[in-house]
């Protein structure tokens, strides 16, 4: 079970805007993930800048980077970001007497 502190870790480093840009770049690029180049010509960040937020995600655990050849390919931690997203819903309606934690379908408002 992921304890508070590891999740605000994790929420912190999708915590801007450029950040989400990138993760959802490598989200939707699936487990091949992508270069730096790659990321930039989807998001349109400058080297520098991306390169800042490459580290904040690597930092939070939301992103893994491993070096092929010359080039670094960076993928989305895929069990990492499941695990923050059950975090948030395991408390789902856990006021209200509702189905928190126990596995089963709950209608969220939207």
């Amino acid at each position: 079970m992921l304890e508070l502190e590891q999740a605000a870790q994790g929420f912190a480093a999708i915590g801007s805007e450029p950040r989400l840009e990138v993760l959802l770049a490598l989200v939707r690029a699936g487990p091949q993930g992508l270069t730096v180049g790659d990321i930039q010509a989807r998001v349109g960040l400058p080297a520098s800048t991306l390169s800042h937020h490459l580290k904040f995600l690597a930092a939070g655990g939301l992103i893994e980077q491993q070096k092929r050849g010359r080039s670094i390919i960076n993928q989305a931690a895929f069990s990492r970001i499941e695990t923050l997203a059950a975090f948030l819903l395991s408390e789902c309606c856990a006021d209200t007497g509702g189905h928190a934690g126990t596995g089963h379908a709950i209608d969220l408002p939207r």
